[in-house]
């Protein structure tokens, strides 16, 4: 029989340290497919590749990478062993770890923007934010998460993204960017409302706003729910409402990012704009006398001055 030695002590296991040895391959038989889903498990769940294997090669990704939303991942054991850590969202990557050279992983840098929103949905298309992300106008224009989002290393705090708002949106969105340049406009350069606060960047069912479709605005039923957050007091409901505004809403007469008109009108003379619907038919007046644009003091709205609607009367006038 052999003998039996017993020590004193605490008995010490060895530990691989990253970057003295060559850590332990994950089998080959590990990966299901290339194109698997995060998540997918492996055939022997003991298999799956650590992050540390990925380490070794990949420390640029991983430097710092504990200050990432997504580090949690690795050590939330909820979804079990397959839901942690880099095969989270890559896959499975024993066979990759055998042979580097293999695309046996999901690699994002070279998948489809319509694969990687996928791929992120799989984890984050619950709640409001995310429910209409598969049929979102960013998606339909081949605009992926990875557009806006870094999975490792976020410049914001918030939100993991590439770079913060409105900067990140005026990269695409060039003329917004002029318009919030206008003398008047929304206070988003000056970072007291974000572009976000009236559109969900990951889509909406879309509102109809004459013949345009308003994009990705934070409504379901009306296009001027958003525009009613701060601008309470032009909401009602009224007895006598302004036809323009039940119709077609707040875009009938304003603009929604900037412009030359201190109220943000679509005509910077408001005489011009009560025209574009109350032409020169008979009426109150035998003609329109505000038509006379070189008197600017006559205005529509010196009269009419309950613009937005009235509990008064029909005419808007008190």
């Amino acid at each position: 029989m052999g003998a039996m030695f017993f020590f004193s002590g605490l008995i010490v296991a060895p530990r691989v340290v990253l970057g003295s040895q060559q850590p332990k391959k994950a089998p080959s038989s590990a990966i299901t497919s290339s194109q698997g889903k995060p998540g997918d498990a492996p055939a022997d769940a003991s298999a799956s590749t650590e992050a540390e294997t990925c380490q070794t090669c990949h420390g640029d990704i991983t430097t710092s990478f504990e200050k990432s939303p997504h580090w949690k991942t690795m050590n939330d054991t909820r979804g079990g062993h397959s839901k942690q850590g880099c095969e989270a969202c890559h896959g499975p990557g024993g066979a990759h770890a055998d042979d580097p050279s293999k695309e046996a992983v999901f690699d994002y840098k070279k998948a489809t923007p319509e694969a990687i929103t996928d791929r992120c949905l799989t984890c984050h298309a619950s709640g409001s934010e995310h429910i209409s992300a598969s049929n979102s106008f960013h998606r339909q224009n081949d605009v992926s998460c990875t557009s806006c989002h870094s999975m490792h290393h976020a410049t914001t705090k918030e939100h993991m993204l590439v770079r913060a708002e409105p900067g990140l949106c005026y990269s695409c969105h060039l003329q917004q960017r002029a318009q919030f340049n206008m003398p008047f406009h929304h206070r988003v350069n000056e970072g007291l409302i974000h572009c976000t606060d009236c559109h969900n960047q990951h889509g909406t069912g879309g509102v109809l706003e004459g013949d345009h479709l308003v994009r990705q605005v934070r409504t379901s039923a009306s296009g001027d729910m958003v525009c009613f957050k701060c601008h309470t007091d032009k909401q009602g409901p009224f007895v006598f409402e302004h036809a323009a505004v039940r119709i077609e809403g707040c875009g009938s007469c304003h603009i929604a990012h900037g412009g030359a008109n201190a109220h943000m009108l679509k005509y910077s003379n408001i005489n011009l704009l009560c025209l574009q619907c109350h032409t020169n038919s008979p009426g109150i007046h035998a003609t329109v006398m505000d038509a006379n644009q070189s008197h600017y003091e006559q205005a529509c709205v010196n009269c009419h001055v309950k613009i937005h609607g009235s509990n008064v009367n029909g005419l808007l006038d008190r």
